[in-house]
């Protein structure tokens, strides 16, 4: 199919704002020879996008690609074009974060440094929120490595030249997935209780996840969300962060944001969640963005100095 165009707002650096999908499941979702490939189910059917840039970082532009170009049933190219364009937010204006962070001399040097990057957003907020409860209590790499799995062992699937993609499973699908099936990709049994929980409410209407973007504020979001069966504060400000694309949201508890945090500010002393709440409010409303950005500078090796 021809590659279609998408135009984000400057300054935008794809590279930059697609390395954090570098070294993902080829097969799934991965950033690698400067092109970002993912398999979406685009309303039950599978496509698999790929995003290159022909662009520079105060001119993006942005070549997209969908494949099959026969698989639209449901969705158009519109409608793709304007998930892609959602999961990587092309059309923020990130000045004013940068403004907000020109009083902190170390994230004065980080923004000018990784100029162009925007935080992307999970195609659904049901995507973000069910990762987030596989990622309570154990390691980044160790949940990465159990979505890989559930998304294999439960997503619908395309297969393009031999090779074979899996998309997001669907609440649909997650409301019926047996516990053996959770087990085998490593999830306890309680966790795949409350992803099977979540998904049902969604689909008997008792659960709307998108009724949140209209919310006045963070805070009333968390308080309603908590009340999610497996879902506690940590929890419910990764979704919001990840999946609603609110800034302002800090997950305090998440122990890579704190070392991100001692490390760059603190000589290395380790910090608790309650003390990683306080001194983020010198960021305000943009410390959900801040955190994000130390998170890509120590993935990329990148200096604050």
């Amino acid at each position: 199919m021809p590659f279609t165009y998408l135009y984000p707002r400057p300054p935008y650096d794809f590279s930059l704002s697609a390395a954090i999908f570098a070294g993902g499941d080829p097969q799934i979702r991965t950033f690698e020879r400067d092109i970002f490939r993912q398999a979406l189910d685009a309303g039950g059917d599978p496509v698999l996008v790929e995003v290159f840039s022909e662009g520079s970082v105060d001119r993006p532009k942005l070549c997209l690609s969908v494949r099959p170009d026969t698989a639209f049933s449901k969705w158009g190219l519109k409608d793709i074009q304007n998930l892609v364009s959602s999961v990587f937010n092309i059309s923020e204006d990130i000045t004013p974060f940068y403004k907000a962070m020109e009083k902190d001399r170390l994230m004065a040097v980080l923004t000018h440094r990784m100029r162009g990057l925007k935080a992307p957003t999970t195609p659904t907020v049901f995507e973000a929120l069910v990762d987030s409860v596989i990622e309570q209590q154990i390691s980044l790499k160790a949940a990465h490595s159990i979505e890989n799995r559930l998304i294999r062992a439960a997503g619908n699937s395309l297969t393009l030249d031999g090779d074979t993609f899996y998309c997001y499973p669907t609440p649909e699908i997650l409301a019926k997935t047996a516990d053996s099936t959770f087990r085998s990709c490593g999830l306890t049994r309680r966790k795949g209780e409350y992803i099977r929980d979540i998904s049902q409410q969604i689909l008997s209407g008792t659960l709307d996840l998108d009724l949140f973007r209209g919310y006045p504020d963070t805070e009333s979001i968390i308080s309603d969300m908590v009340k999610i069966r497996g879902v506690g504060r940590w929890t419910a400000e990764l979704t919001i962060l990840r999946g609603l694309h609110r800034v302002d949201a800090f997950p305090a508890d998440d122990v890579g944001v704190r070392r991100f945090i001692a490390q760059v500010y603190r000589k290395g002393e380790k910090i608790s969640p309650d003390e990683a709440r306080v001194f983020a409010e010198q960021w305000g409303a943009w410390k959900g963005y801040a955190a994000y950005y130390l998170e890509v500078a120590e993935l990329l090796g990148i200096s604050r100095s």
